[in-house]
């Protein structure tokens, strides 16, 4: 069997003229339907949208939410938002996978074995508070940096500062640095 070798630009051509040919004549033998107004304008029926902040870097941007049954759907800018201005960063436009995403992890995991194991959060706490503490013991309580997280509101980041002055650390820094 010979192998025939097809050029990048040959290839280009063929899928232009290919996709060209589509648009053409296969707008005949349309399988797709039009949507109704009322489908344009409510795709879900019986959710509401509700405004929030996205909850990324702090900055404090504005979404709106389309909830159905207590189940976030979709999402879209707030346009009259007075910081976001009615756009979505790249992270911001993409909020609704931090909760409906397959891979959020939703409970303790401990790799044992170097395989990935469900725990307690009672297990998980312990593990790590017990390891914190010797650490302090053992090299004393500036040998542990204290990194909060863009997606704690303003109370959140609060109890965090007072936890790492409570701990006898000043080691405190933020991903986001906004």
């Amino acid at each position: 069997m010979s192998e025939t070798k097809i050029g990048r630009r040959s290839f280009l051509k063929l899928a232009a003229l290919g996709a060209g040919s589509t648009m053409a004549f296969g707008a005949e033998n349309e399988t797709l339907r039009t949507a109704t107004n009322e489908e344009v304008k409510n795709p879900f029926p019986g959710s509401h949208k509700v405004r929030t902040v996205c909850s990324i870097c702090s900055a404090g941007c504005g979404i709106v939410a389309e909830v159905k049954d207590n189940v976030w759907i979709r999402q879209d800018m707030a346009v009259d938002h007075p910081i976001s201005q009615g756009s979505h960063c790249c992270k911001g436009i993409d909020q609704i996978d931090l909760t409906k995403s397959k891979q959020r992890i939703k409970f303790p995991m401990k790799k044992v074995n170097g395989k990935w194991e469900r725990i307690s959060w009672e297990q998980a706490v312990n593990e790590i508070g017990d390891k914190m503490l010797k650490i302090r013991e053992e090299d004393g309580p500036d040998s542990i940096e204290f990194l909060g997280s863009a997606k704690f509101c303003n109370e959140q980041a609060y109890y965090f500062r007072k936890f790492a002055a409570f701990w006898g650390t000043n080691n405190i820094d933020h991903v986001a640095r906004i």
